[in-house]
């Protein structure tokens, strides 16, 4: 989920905003379209191209994603609680909807919503169910088309956003915005451990910050990597031999309204969702970053990426756009020779 101030639910799942989000600077649009080569022999972005167009209007505001083996994408459409699939011509068809919540009182946004979304080689989707009741949690949904079944339950007070699975060690990772916690849970379920905390994990409370710290979570190379959406920074915590945490390193500082991100390769280059000004950067292992997808692209409060077979899959939520073009963005990852 990004970094948002309070939302409010409204008739027909959608929502409003009580207050506005920075909108993109002239400057920052006028960073041109693709392609754009960054210096260096690092990944190129380029050919961008909206495939799916979604309704506001019926909460289709596509929180974050996980694909499948085809190429096609798994969305969370976080206030229609959906999870859709969207192939490559951007045909779609609704895979499971979250059960509807009766007094949903969920910490930031308010309204029960579908966030993170993790896939496993089976098929089996883990979704990130966050209500304010006891709904809150990791929701399993079996590609033989049965209901989705909660597997695990996290605090109702907690905002837990992202997350990801690590097959090999049979555990999923969950990042809670507001309690600033990377919970731990059996990929099978059961009772959630509280894996990692600490400062660099934690929101910064309004008017400093939106109350949003801990967001976009991924596994990469014996370590689980997580952003913080208030402090803008990009975190990498080490996975120690027992599975417990290592100490917190910040790999990267000066993100702002980063969100969900995904790595180009097996380095440690990222492509970041910079939710606030519609952009994503490119995130390099020094730290360093260049914006390479803009709103001229088509972004619209990007909030999280995707990145498979040299392609790159950015879904717009449009939470606070000034129009609202929520949407999934696909362009062409250039062959990377270094990071």
């Amino acid at each position: 989920m990004p970094r948002l101030p309070r939302l409010a639910a409204v008739a027909t799942a959608t929502v409003a905003l009580t207050l506005l989000a920075s909108v993109p600077t002239a400057a920052s649009e006028a960073r041109g379209t693709s392609p754009r080569p960054v210096a260096g022999g690092e990944p190129t972005v380029s050919d961008p191209r909206i495939v799916a167009r979604f309704d506001f209007a019926l909460g289709q505001t596509p929180e974050n994603i996980a694909l499948g083996p085809d190429g096609s994408a798994y969305l969370t459409m976080s206030f229609a609680r959906q999870v859709v699939n969207v192939d490559k011509h951007g045909n779609r068809r609704t895979v499971a909807t979250l059960p509807p919540v009766a007094n949903p009182n969920t910490p930031v946004i308010g309204a029960a919503a579908a966030l993170g979304i993790a896939r496993a080689h089976d098929g089996t989707l883990y979704v990130v169910y966050a209500t304010g009741t006891r709904e809150t949690g990791v929701w399993r949904i079996k590609p033989d088309g049965s209901a989705p079944v909660q597997i695990a339950e996290l605090p109702p007070n907690g905002f837990p956003n992202g997350i990801a699975l690590d097959e090999k060690c049979g555990a999923l990772y969950v990042a809670d915005s507001v309690l600033g916690t990377v919970w731990r849970v059996p990929q099978e379920g059961g009772t959630p451990t509280a894996w990692a905390t600490g400062t660099a994990l934690q929101p910064i409370a309004p008017p400093a910050g939106f109350g949003v710290g801990a967001n976009g979570i991924k596994v990469h190379k014996d370590a689980v990597w997580v952003s913080n959406s208030d402090r803008q920074t990009l975190l990498r915590i080490p996975v120690r031999h027992d599975e417990s945490a290592g100490p917190i390193e910040v790999r990267a500082t000066g993100l702002d309204g980063i969100d969900d991100f995904a790595f180009t390769g097996h380095g440690d280059t990222v492509l970041a969702a910079l939710i606030e000004n519609h952009e994503v950067a490119l995130v390099r292992p020094d730290g360093t970053h260049k914006i390479v997808l803009t709103a001229r692209d088509g972004l619209s409060n990007p909030t999280s990426v995707a990145v498979r077979d040299r392609k790159v899959y950015v879904p717009s939520a449009s939470y606070f756009a000034p129009v609202k073009d929520p949407n999934l963005l696909l362009a062409r990852l250039g062959k990377a020779k270094k990071g």
